[in-house]
């Protein structure tokens, strides 16, 4: 007989012994540690990949332990902290972004029930029952991090760059959280394993006489949810091409431009654990969790038992991970006006009106409409918004002139544009060492001109 799979309760993680709990704590950390080497590893072969160059080959085989020497390499590294730095803050700033990124981790369902050592435990360090809240205040706090290291810095670009941090995170947050009410609107829980457990049979839907049975996956029933989730963790990892804080092009290395060695490490820690994280994130709300796919689970039984679904867990982990490679690898970065008013202009109004039709929906499948009257007054709905949106006048933008028909439009002297046949005279002190190079015409008596030129 197959095994089946169990869905862990909050009482289960009540009965843990100490040593299970401590056992899960370490692993989670090495886990993590190594999930961390393998994706800085993964995204150079993926983007050298894309490039069409090597990438790593030379440190362990085929370059694989390249990402382990330099986490190696970068704390023996010298240290420099600028004189106006504030030394304690500069401190603690990297400590809390690596430090949050590791908690963020610990509501994560791994897998189901299985048997550690005699003891039956959930493949899970804890779970409450507003785990998603923590996630949520984990990556809240992540911004601190950053925002200090700008401040704690004593320089300018790495404030600009926290500024631009902070201004990120508040636009996006807003997006990710909307995002996910409509996942508690669908589950009717806040504990990440009764996610998991909501999305592990699809729900049936009468639809013109034919009952059809919708996919479990929130990806599938909460579409623009998981597309909106996916956009704003992209924004708040501040990947590519949302990685404003950062932005070499005008910033250096924006926030951490002064520091190295360890810190800088720790830095590099918490980003591709932040990606980790809400890449595992996404896994819990829209894709089942540790569930195997429904192909998969057709002609096996024993697929969610055992240690087997931390197999489907880390592959679409790994999936996710493949995405934050690929914008990488092929989109350019955008411009920071842009990225503020795709944010506050598109996300959050449409994930408004996204949870609003979702509301109408949960609400009219009470009984008292048939599923087949109600799928058509939403299909109506979508079209009345759809067209709304496409009829919606846009602002006419001005054309852009050349500055020759700026200058012929204006009045002179009303436009500040130099003209068009402008030289720049030489300096005095280049006109004086010509002067001294070329010999002094000679006067009317025969005498060289000693005048300074």
């Amino acid at each position: 007989m197959a095994a089946t799979a169990v869905d862990p309760t909050l009482e289960t993680f009540e009965n843990d012994v100490w040593w299970i709990v401590l056992i899960k704590l370490v692993g989670v950390f090495a886990l993590l540690l190594l999930l961390t080497l393998f994706t800085i590893n993964y995204e150079r072969k993926v983007v050298a990949r894309m490039a069409v160059r090597p990438g790593p080959n030379q440190v362990g085989p085929k370059g694989w332990l390249q990402s382990l020497t330099d986490g190696l390499k970068l704390p023996f590294k010298e240290e420099i902290i600028p004189k106006t730095a504030d030394k304690v803050v500069y401190f603690i700033a990297p400590v809390i972004s690596a430090t949050v990124a590791f908690t963020a981790f610990s509501v994560i369902p791994f897998g189901g029930v299985v048997n550690m050592f005699g003891q039956q435990t959930a493949l899970q360090l804890t779970d409450v029952p507003v785990s998603v809240l923590v996630l949520l205040a984990c990556s809240s706090m992540a911004v601190y991090g950053v925002v200090l290291a700008g401040w704690a810095s004593g320089s300018t670009y790495p404030l600009l760059g926290g500024l631009r941090s902070s201004a990120q995170m508040i636009s996006y947050e807003v997006a990710m959280g909307l995002s996910i009410v409509a996942v508690f609107m669908t589950a009717g829980s806040m504990s990440t394993s009764q996610i998991v457990a909501a999305q592990a049979s699809g729900n049936p839907v009468e639809l013109l006489g034919w009952e059809v049975t919708a996919p479990g996956w929130y990806a599938v029933q909460l579409l623009p949810s998981f597309v909106i989730y996916l956009i704003a963790a992209v924004g708040e990892t501040n990947r590519a091409p949302f990685d404003l804080p950062e932005a070499e092009s005008e910033l250096v290395g924006g926030f951490h431009t002064e520091y190295s060695s360890f810190k800088f490490a720790l830095f590099f820690l918490a980003e591709y654990i932040n990606m980790i994280t809400v890449s595992a994130f996404a896994t819990t709300l829209f894709l089942g969790g540790w569930r195997a796919p429904a192909p998969i689970t057709t002609f096996w039984e024993g697929a969610n038992s055992g240690y087997w679904p931390l197999l489907w867990f880390f592959g679409k982990v790994l999936i996710l991970l493949f995405g934050f490679i690929w914008l990488r690898a092929t989109l350019p970065r955008m411009r920071y006006d842009q990225f503020m008013r795709f944010g506050w202009k598109v996300l959050i109004p449409v994930n408004l009106v996204w949870i609003l039709f979702l509301a109408f929906f949960k609400v009219t499948r009470s009984g008292q409409i048939s599923d087949t009257t109600r799928w058509v007054i939403t299909g109506v709905i979508a079209v009345l918004i759809l067209a709304v949106a496409w009829g919606w006048p846009s602002t006419k933008k001005p054309k852009q002139l050349s500055i020759e028909e700026e200058l012929h439009r204006r009045p002179p002297g009303s436009f500040p544009v130099p003209p068009m046949d402008l030289q720049v005279p030489p300096s005095p002190r280049a006109r004086r060492a010509v002067a001294e190079r070329e010999p002094a015409p000679a006067t009317a008596g025969g005498e060289p001109d000693t005048k300074e030129v």
